[in-house]
């Protein structure tokens, strides 16, 4: 039975992603990225890390073909991402790179969790079988085949997270973005979701991870891509390296000036202002 996710493209020699000057404006007016140079290989782990509104969800959206650049050019999989948002090719390309968004309602949109993962699929006209084999392959591997009758409303918001990662799984694509998969997670929903991703990086898949969250990673990259608030790329480098450089984190807006370390995992804690030191 073939992995989900592995395929021949995925040993295939070259970067599956190259951006060259690559900017992005909403509306032509608010700057959401600016001169982004950036490759990234097969089977790389990458956290694309910054504060909200550095560009994160931008940037997987162009990496996902969803908009294209305002600025500057995208080669992806050997294709113009330019070209695949007009809509050339755009159905291959999205059986090879899969984007799971922040909010997982926006992939829930069938009758049932069964209905939802079978639909990338269907489209793909594959027998029942295939289908049928396909689905049972991303329930398991999300650790949902007891969710998938049961309607998307019904979930709570580990299970919807779940759910869509299942949805993208079914068409095993190669690439597989994540737009904040931790977010507004409880404490041990959270480190379940963490565990999931993990496996799906040990698959041999190229796992691209936006997030904020500094605890999550070095538990999920080998690479982390630091965004500023500007929409600039102001650090590349392996976890180490970038948890352990307190003024870029600073810079980026991703932790206050007063900072413990522990480990290889920077904390930040407030100060409490009727003491001057931090809060119990």
């Amino acid at each position: 039975m073939p992995e989900i996710g592995v395929t021949s493209e995925s040993v295939a020699a070259g970067p599956l992603f190259e951006l060259r000057g690559v900017g992005y404006s909403y509306s032509g007016r608010r700057v959401a990225l600016d001169g982004i140079d950036l490759v990234i290989r097969p089977g790389e782990r990458i956290v694309l890390l910054g504060a909200n509104g550095s560009g994160k969800s931008t940037l997987l959206k162009l990496l996902d073909g969803i908009v294209a650049p305002t600025s500057g050019a995208i080669t992806a999989l050997g294709r113009d991402v330019a070209a695949v948002a007009a809509g050339e090719d755009s159905f291959q390309f999205h059986r090879e790179v899969g984007l799971v968004f922040q909010d997982p309602d926006i992939q829930l949109f069938s009758a049932t969790v069964m209905d939802d993962v079978a639909f990338g699929p269907l489209q793909l006209g594959l027998s029942a079988s295939e289908v049928g084999e396909r689905c049972a392959e991303a329930l398991a591997e999300m650790d949902i085949p007891h969710i998938a009758d049961r309607a998307p409303f019904e979930l709570s918001g580990g299970e919807k997270k779940r759910a869509a990662i299942a949805s993208v799984l079914s068409l095993r694509p190669q690439v597989i973005l994540l737009d904040e998969p931790t977010a507004s997670l409880d404490p041990r929903t959270k480190w379940v979701l963490v565990d999931l991703i993990q496996r799906l990086a040990a698959a041999g898949r190229t796992l691209i991870v936006a997030t904020h969250e500094l605890d999550v990673v070095p538990l999920i990259s080998d690479r982390v891509i630091v965004l500023s608030e500007g929409g600039r790329i102001v650090g590349d480098g392996t976890p180490d390296e970038i948890l352990g450089d307190r003024d870029l984190l600073v810079a980026a807006n991703l932790i206050h000036e007063h900072l413990h370390e522990h480990g290889v995992v920077a904390h930040s804690h407030p100060h409490d202002p009727e003491d001057g030191h931090h809060p119990a």
